[in-house]
């Protein structure tokens, strides 16, 4: 192609509408990210100063001292998050199932459906007093069960709609397939369908955990807080994201320093769990 034809290409109106377009999307790509580097670039040079081993093996100092750690929140976090995983991968991953492969379209599964995509709309904290009211209020106290249950009700609808996309990409022909040497509906889903789309499955369940992790609001109405380790599932229990929201509040520095550690560690666990579900979606259904 000689200069003049080139030179014409490139006045083409489709030419440059096309690089106008690339442009608009890069810029807007940029406008994106910004946000997102800025709060890591700013939770990093506050909380990274404070990263060392007392930090993941001790507990908050009383106010006005300085040292301690925040391994007891971690480890509340980890309770919490594992119970409300505990209750809605099994809860999540089922009504899925039955949702994709045996409902058929009745009433009862469109109004499954519909209720999961209402309940992914629901505010956290309407969560958090949803628990509230069926166990702390009952029991009388605020619970690792409760903050639990919480997180679980928050969990469910992002389990429930991936599992169903995750199902939807195995090619219909294999359930034919399998169906056609002799399984059973049953035998198809359990031992063919599900194993073939536990990668995006698994994908599923790290973004719900994820997003468990960082909640605030629903754990202030049902775990509390507490500044001892983990004592029993019936016991007020610290995390991670309401302990960033009390040290944040007070005017002690050793305090605030911690906040700033326990957002970046927050932020650390949400990344970890993102590169876990990467990987996971790394082999393909199909």
């Amino acid at each position: 192609m000689d200069t003049n034809t080139l030179n014409k290409s490139k006045s083409n109106p489709r030419y440059l509408f096309g690089t106008a377009m690339t442009a608009l999307a890069g810029l807007f790509l940029i406008i994106t990210l910004t946000p997102l580097f800025t709060v890591l670039f700013y939770v990093i040079s506050q909380g990274f100063g404070r990263l060392n081993l007392d930090l993941f093996t001790k507990s908050p100092p009383a106010p006005g001292l300085a040292g301690g750690g925040i391994a007891n929140a971690i480890q509340g976090t980890i309770v919490t998050v594992g119970i409300g995983a505990a209750i809605a991968i099994p809860f999540g991953v089922m009504v899925a199932i039955y949702i994709s492969e045996f409902s058929d379209g009745n009433k009862l599964g469109q109004t499954v459906r519909f209720a999961s995509d209402v309940l992914s709309g629901v505010p956290s904290i309407i969560a958090g007093i949803f628990a509230y009211g069926i166990l702390v209020a009952t029991t009388g106290t605020f619970s690792a069960v409760a903050g639990g249950t919480a997180l679980a009700v928050l969990m469910l609808p992002t389990i429930v709609r991936t599992t169903l996309e995750a199902l939807k990409i195995v090619p219909q022909d294999v359930r034919w397939a399998s169906v056609g040497i002799g399984a059973s509906n049953y035998q198809t889903v359990l031992k063919v369908v599900v194993p073939a789309a536990l990668p995006a499955i698994l994908t599923g369940v790290t973004l719900a955990v994820a997003r468990a992790s960082g909640e605030t609001a629903p754990l202030i109405f049902t775990a509390l807080n507490s500044p001892f380790w983990f004592k029993g599932l019936w016991e007020p229990i610290p995390t991670l994201s309401v302990l960033v929201y009390n040290f944040a509040l007070v005017p002690f520095p050793a305090l605030k320093e911690l906040a700033w550690a326990g957002a970046l560690v927050l932020v650390l666990m949400v990344l970890t769990t993102n590169i876990l579900a990467r990987l996971a979606t790394r082999q393909k259904v199909y």
